[in-house]
């Protein structure tokens, strides 16, 4: 569901994962073997990470999804959606601001309206054992932790559930996508704007202004949803994850 893009000058995809500076070439592999001494080096300042796709492996919204309403029936869901924001698109009628966003507001809508809060928290517990999460990354994460700088996710996933999947993690801060509750029940829309591409940059745009000075940034993305926030970025750099277990 992402639109493709060629990357900015200075941002272009990496095999692995190149911790600032120095840059390396190190591959997730290698890095899983023995992490650098100071991996992440510099001033001290603020560490930006996407979620799915770079903390995790896959996606966490059809996920989450399957807990509410059943694997199957989430899977059938999504494909769907993935019609109806495309028969939308056509006659230009699309939810979302471009076909990727369509598919999610007509998936949240079908799938979450109705859902009292509680049953969502417990959705998510039911989560918290079944995530992948891409260890080399996770390391990243605790250098930048370690060096005194704050960590920032910023994420296209709900924030229904990222409380849950982040416990433990140390993360001061997370910029996720809202979902509207009405008499402690969800009504499928959203509260906020989805926090993806653009509106992601705007809203780390928006915390650097209110949480500044900062002396310096650093993101970590995948290719191309994130190049808008990490253009941003004093070092911004491409994750992508290869198909294998990465238990926590």
């Amino acid at each position: 569901m992402q639109t493709t893009s060629s990357p900015p000058h200075g941002l272009e995809p990496q095999t692995g994962i190149v911790p600032p500076p120095p840059l390396s070439a190190a591959t997730p592999e290698s890095l899983l073997g023995a992490m650098p001494e100071s991996p992440v080096s510099g001033p001290a300042g603020v560490a930006f990470f996407d979620f799915d796709g770079t903390l995790i492996h896959g996606d966490s919204l059809p996920m989450f999804v399957g807990e509410v309403i059943g694997r199957r029936r989430a899977a059938l869901a999504l494909a769907d959606a993935i019609r109806s924001a495309l028969h939308r698109h056509v006659r230009g009628r699309g939810p979302g601001c471009d076909f990727p966003g369509s598919v999610k507001a007509i998936y949240l809508k079908r799938t979450l309206r109705g859902l009292p809060v509680a049953d969502a928290s417990a959705a998510a517990e039911r989560m918290v054992p079944r995530v992948r999460w891409h260890q080399p990354m996770l390391d990243v994460l605790k250098e930048h932790r370690r060096q005194g700088r704050r960590v920032v996710i910023a994420t296209g996933a709900l924030d229904l559930y990222m409380p849950a999947l982040l416990r433990g993690l140390e993360v001061d801060d997370l910029l996720a996508t809202g979902m509207e509750v009405v008499d402690g029940r969800l009504t499928g829309r959203l509260s906020t704007a989805n926090c993806v591409r653009l509106d992601k940059a705007e809203r780390v745009t928006g915390w650097i202004a209110s949480h500044g000075p900062v002396a310096a940034t650093w993101g970590y993305g995948n290719h191309p949803s994130d190049l808008p926030m990490l253009a941003l970025m004093h070092k911004g750099e491409v994750v992508r994850i290869r198909r294998r277990s990465n238990p926590r």
